[in-house]
């Protein structure tokens, strides 16, 4: 246990007609927050020094909220305001009776600790948390991995983050767990028949690929992760606008999101037959890219009329839910940052996920409310299937109309789901486009702790 008499307390102050100073502080330490004007407003903090003028102690503003509607996750705006050194929570009261609110709050911290420093030196040091009493750090730490792996590979640019770095990273992962990873690619794609994945990366100079791997016991059961592994989107011949292709190193964010999560998985040591599956390809532009207007073949045996290449990442994913969906595993979740349309409806902070099984519906919303972890439910709306009709093929991947647009996309993935006992579609950003308590601007991890909470209660009870 650490000593936490070398380390500076944060008090965590509810807002009141008049702010309760710790009784344990001394007078001075009244007046200062009284001269400086410290009313506990949501996210607020207040330095108080000592009389040497050492830093005695953190108060952090909660606000008004009651306890029930507020947020473990504010305490994630706290590491990259405080200066360099060790802190501890002084629960209290407040986490008297709420062990998993101080375990938020500590994996919060953690989560607002975030740099991407791949590329430039950061001056200041983060501060540290002592670790607080009851909580579990291994579990708070494989949580951390996960979600911190996930922003690392999204926040990569894509001359450093393409199909072969993506297949490096993956088989360090399953070196680490011990899994066995098969990879398809170029070429090969074709021979074993995925002809949507090669079709896509062909226009590229990086080789496309398919990564499969297994972790756990064959006799588990099967629980399957497709993630889609665009690492760069032009568009394709539909090329975007450079306004639109700035933020495109993040169109893996998927296939990052889902290895985050597998590491928090196999790191758990989940009682389960773990199967991940990635297509990573670049949808770039050559004389050998695929064009509008363009049939494909499908893993599945339907032929998909290409209406728009800028809608890539079905495709890919297309191919792999096929693949998995052959084995009948008892849940398959794919992740991809699939369309504007999700963010038009739901913004980006708030991604959308489909699913035919009520069930499984109910226990992601109820553990994304739980972990603080964002999510919404959207309707695999029928009448809107037949607007993926084709003249001259069995499905165009798009509509003609433009309207419902993540709806439509998961609906043509789930013309190739079948034989999965259930199925759930994630339609993610990938990516906070401003700085938020516990999710720093950049490559964001959505979803994945709300699923893996799934899992270890569905699995591990």
């Amino acid at each position: 246990m650490s000593d936490l008499s070398k380390s500076v307390p944060i008090y965590l102050v509810e807002a009141s007609s008049e702010v309760r100073i710790p009784k344990e502080l001394p007078v001075s330490a009244t007046q200062w927050v009284e001269a400086t004007g410290f009313s506990a407003n949501e996210g607020e903090i207040c330095l108080v020094p000592d009389m040497e003028g050492d830093l005695l102690a953190v108060l952090f503003g909660l606000g008004k909220k009651p306890q029930s509607a507020r947020s473990p996750f504010l305490t994630g705006v706290l590491p990259p305001k405080l200066p360099a050194g060790r802190y501890h929570y002084v629960t209290g009261e407040l986490f008297s009776d709420d062990p998993h609110g101080l375990f938020l709050a500590t994996v919060a911290w953690y989560l607002g600790a975030y740099r991407f420093d791949r590329y430039k030196e950061y001056a200041k040091p983060m501060p540290e948390l002592d670790w607080p009493e009851g909580v579990d750090r291994d579990e708070v730490m494989l949580q951390v991995k996960g979600c911190t792996l996930a922003r690392d590979l999204i926040n990569i640019p894509a001359n450093d983050m393409g199909p072969e770095e993506l297949e490096a990273v993956t088989r360090g992962l399953v070196d680490t767990h011990g899994a066995k990873l098969e990879v398809t690619k170029g070429e090969d794609l074709l021979a074993k028949n995925f002809p949507m994945i090669h079709a896509v990366g062909k226009g590229s100079t990086r080789t496309p690929r398919l990564l499969d791997f297994v972790w756990g016991p064959d006799d588990a059961p099967k629980v399957t992760l497709v993630g889609k592994g665009v690492c760069f989107d032009t568009g394709g011949l539909d090329i975007k606008p450079g306004s639109a292709m700035v933020l495109m190193k993040k169109d893996m964010g998927g296939a990052a999101c889902v290895l985050g999560l597998a590491s928090m998985i196999m790191s758990a040591k989940l009682p389960i037959r773990l199967r991940v599956l990635i297509p990573a390809v670049e949808n770039s532009i050559s004389g050998d890219s695929f064009r509008p207007g363009d049939v494909l073949p499908s893993h599945k045996g339907l032929t998909v009329e290409i209406g728009n290449t800028d809608a890539e990442g079905r495709l890919v994913l297309a191919d792999a839910l096929s693949l998995a969906d052959e084995e009948e595993p008892e849940i398959m979740i794919d992740m991809a940052t699939l369309t504007g349309a999700a963010r038009v409806a739901l913004g980006p902070d708030l991604p959308p996920f489909y699913s035919d099984d009520e069930t499984l519906v109910a226990d992601l919303s109820a553990q994304g409310k739980k972990q603080f972890d964002p999510l919404w439910n959207m309707p695999l709306w029928d009448p809107y299937d037949a607007d993926l009709s084709s003249d001259i093929a069995d499905v165009n991947h798009i509509t003609s109309g433009g309207f419902a647009g993540s709806i439509t996309a998961a609906l043509f993935l789930r013309r190739f789901v079948a034989k999965a006992k259930s199925w759930a579609h994630f339609d993610i950003y990938g990516w906070a486009p401003k700085t938020q308590p516990a999710r720093p601007k950049g490559g964001e991890a959505q979803a994945i702790r709300a699923i893996y909470a799934h899992l270890c209660e569905r699995y591990k009870g």
